[in-house]
């Protein structure tokens, strides 16, 4: 299952989402998303685990839990669209 977690301090490492989780099952991959640019960290991340039972007592027990002083929130990660970005080109605004 994978898992989205929101809120997370910007000092947080891959390693530290993976330790947090481990505690509830085996974890497959973890990832702090960063700045392209800036390499800093969005503050959330995903947390992919094999057992879907684990997974969800981590969601349970982890939501709303505090973590290097701020709380997270920990949900079901909604599938990736294939859809394109909207381009807001200030050619096709109607003004």
């Amino acid at each position: 299952m994978n898992i989205f977690i929101a809120g997370l301090n910007y000092n947080i490492s891959d390693s530290d989402l993976s330790e947090l989780f481990t505690q509830y099952g085996e974890v497959t991959s973890a990832k702090v998303i960063t700045d392209r640019q800036s390499g800093r960290s969005k503050g959330f991340g995903f947390v992919e685990m094999g057992d879907d039972e684990a997974a969800q007592k981590a969601i349970e027990e982890l939501n709303g839990a505090e973590v290097k002083g701020r709380a997270i929130v920990v949900s079901v990660a909604r599938p990736k669209t294939d859809a394109p970005r909207r381009s807001y080109d200030r050619h096709e605004r109607n003004y």
